[in-house]
């Protein structure tokens, strides 16, 4: 039996290796967590597009000490009312 973690339920995988992460659907007290669990099981290569209804500027400085230089990101979408960014792991 497989075990899905709660990171791992807003995961489905496209053909290009991305991850869509919808964190809107997300409890805000769990956001980072699962952000943070997501993240972690991606394999180098593989890329995760998160969609949020805000900037996440700090959760990216969080990002940056936690990952340093293993974790790529890019904004697809910068709006006032809906961020996307591609996580791209290094292999």
């Amino acid at each position: 039996m497989t075990t899905v973690t709660p990171a791992q339920a807003h995961l489905h995988l496209r053909a290009d290796a991305t991850y869509p992460f919808d964190a809107r659907g997300v409890a805000k007290r769990f956001r980072h967590a699962a952000i943070f669990g997501a993240l972690d099981v991606l394999q180098g290569g593989e890329a995760m597009e998160f969609i949020n209804d805000h900037d996440p500027l700090p959760l990216l400085e969080q990002l940056r000490s936690r990952y340093g230089d293993h974790l790529e990101w890019a904004y697809l979408e910068r709006g006032p009312q809906m961020v996307r960014i591609r996580f791209s792991k290094k292999g």
